[in-house]
């Protein structure tokens, strides 16, 4: 009865303020201004609710990699105990309630955007919506205490790419709307903002990787979400840089050769890491159920395995770029960059929920310090290298130059090495060609368009076979 009563002065202030918010609208004379506060209205609250998401969701994973580094303190075999365990429930989480969630969710959005139309509109469901941005988490936050090598900020894409979609929905039909494509698009863009807190890389994000057309429609309303969303999230973060301010100096000439070099190294590692993933996807769905719980069980103890030799090939793989960026002593085992090549193989293809983004960005780190390593560079020019190598290798993995240039651009704040990262992603960009010419996110884009289309075709055909299941 209390709260039957609370619940009723709550929904007669609600309808106060609403009453007051219309007066004071009403007074706005001119049309197109109120238009235009009308539009932004959906995107100033999905973009606040993005940064919050993205705050709780990066807490949530920082605690995951605390627990992983607890668990892994405590014995050496019991990592070996429990990561089986937390494998099979980021698999079957994703199976059971949201097969839309696996993965990294950048290539679903892709996909939901170019789905987002008249006639296949009803189809984004399967990939963006609450349920799956809420098993997005669980499952991402179970692989990670299981040892798995991925990121958030992939996933915090598909969140924030879902939030604004569902409040696009609950936006009325009298209100003026922008198209449901732009929606998803900026929800992307404020979602890396927001994860990375780089603004910057947000809007170039959408500009080169999701929003190949009409951008000049819609681009107030980006640059809105990637503003107030960021800024949300440094409200509760405050003013942080994702990695921090690593020493570097001006290069030498001779150092823009050892920047292609790198460059190149690292790009092809990114498309070949990337091709290696594709091709055990499309392994996998051949599997049966019990063979996909063999692969899981046997996932599971290859990163265990990769863990007891080395705990910086666990996790997102943050502590290998600080320790190669901000330690004086900047020794790496040599093995390092290849096991954190491989470890994202091994993990994405699990089957659970997760990103590539900082497992890209760790690797290159660790190809860069490797070839600083080998040429016997410390201090200033080794962190040149090791920024090159990052650059280049997301490159390698989504194609994308000048997004993966801003991005370590703005994780760093070394506005001086501009020129370098560009230059070191257009090598990679290019190197990475030799192995592929698409980026894993464009092959997964239409893979994760056919499924969603197949999927709907399963269904009409059995509604076709069985008539009284529509009644």
């Amino acid at each position: 009865m209390q709260w039957r009563r609370q619940s009723v002065v709550w929904r007669r202030r609600a309808d106060r303020l609403q009453q007051i918010a219309a007066q004071y609208f009403n007074r706005i004379n001119n049309e197109q201004v109120r238009r235009n506060v009308l539009q932004a209205i959906p995107f100033w609250i999905a973009s606040i609710l993005t940064g919050l998401a993205a705050v709780l969701y990066a807490r949530l994973f920082g605690w995951a990699e605390d627990g992983l580094l607890w668990i892994m303190g405590q014995s050496n075999w019991l990592i070996f105990l429990l990561a089986p365990f937390f494998f099979f429930l980021s698999w079957w989480l994703i199976k059971k309630y949201a097969p839309g969630a696996r993965g990294s969710g950048i290539p679903q959005v892709m996909a939901a955007i170019e789905l987002a139309n008249p006639r296949q509109n009803h189809l984004v469901n399967y990939l963006l919506s609450i349920k799956v941005a809420v098993f997005k988490v669980l499952s991402s936050i179970a692989l990670v205490l299981g040892g798995g090598a991925i990121g958030r900020e992939g996933p915090t894409i598909q969140i924030a790419g879902s939030i604004f979609r569902w409040v696009h929905q609950l936006v009325p039909h009298s209100w003026p709307r922008l198209p449901k494509q732009n929606m998803i698009v900026a929800g992307a863009a404020a979602g890396l903002s927001a994860a990375f807190n780089t603004p910057l890389g947000g809007i170039v994000f959408a500009v080169e990787e999701l929003a190949k057309n009409h951008l000049r429609y819609f681009r107030t309303a980006l640059f809105s979400a990637v503003i107030i969303a960021g800024l949300t999230a440094q409200a509760l973060l405050g003013p942080y840089l994702y990695l921090g301010y690593p020493k570097v100096a001006e290069a030498r000439w001779y150092m823009f050769g050892l920047v292609i070099l790198t460059a190149a190294v690292a790009g092809i590692s990114g498309a070949w890491m990337s091709k290696m993933i594709l091709r055990l996807l499309r392994w996998r769905k051949k599997f049966s159920t019990k063979q996909q719980l063999l692969y899981l069980g046997g996932a599971a103890l290859i990163m265990c395995g990769f863990g007891a030799v080395n705990a910086l090939s666990l996790g997102s793989g943050k502590e290998v770029i600080n320790h190669l960026l901000f330690s004086t002593d900047k020794h790496m085992e040599w093995y390092l960059p290849f096991m954190r090549v491989l470890a994202p193989i091994v993990s994405f293809t699990a089957g659970g929920a997760g990103g590539v983004f900082a497992p890209a960005l760790s690797a290159g780190a660790a190809i860069g310090g490797g070839i600083a390593h080998l040429f016997n560079f410390g201090g200033a020019n080794a962190n040149l290298l090791v920024l090159a190598g990052m650059a280049a290798f997301l490159t390698g993995v989504t194609r994308s130059p000048f997004t993966s240039a801003i991005l370590v651009l703005e994780m760093t704040d070394r506005h001086s090495m501009i020129f370098h990262l560009m230059l070191a992603a257009m090598a990679g960009s290019i190197a990475a060609y030799v192995i592929d010419k698409k980026s894993l996110y464009d092959h997964l884009k239409h893979e994760y368009k056919q499924e969603v289309i197949d999927r709907e075709d399963r269904q009409m055909r059995r509604n076709d076979q069985d008539p009284e299941s529509n009644r």
